[in-house]
């Protein structure tokens, strides 16, 4: 098992914030995207937010590939419609290169 923590920002909006933080919640989420999520190997994703800055948590099983999931969701019409719908309330951190959004964070600490 292996963890990724990585980072992202939303637009500095109360009403956008809010908005995104709608479709986060279980019931509203889109079983598709649930699903992409859990073939790739993702067995388990937190996000949490301060300010209009994310971080999110994965934990992944040895399986886990991020170029092979990067590429099943391009082929995937539905993912592809929850990125456009995300797009709408983030935006790339200030050291992003473009075309980049969630960013992996580096551990600096373990106790």
């Amino acid at each position: 098992m292996k963890r990724y923590c990585l980072a992202l920002d939303l637009k500095d909006n109360p009403e956008l914030i809010a908005e995104y933080e709608y479709w986060h919640r279980a019931e509203n989420g889109w079983p598709e995207v649930r699903k992409s999520i859990l073939d790739a190997g993702i067995v388990e994703m937190q996000i949490y937010r301060t300010g209009n800055r994310l971080m999110m948590i994965m934990e992944t099983n040895d399986q886990y590939d991020e170029t092979a999931k990067n590429a099943s969701d391009a082929a995937n019409p539905k993912v592809q419609e929850w990125e456009q719908l995300m797009w709408k309330f983030q935006q790339p951190l200030p050291w992003a290169k473009e075309g980049e959004k969630w960013l992996l964070m580096e551990q600096i600490f373990q106790l």
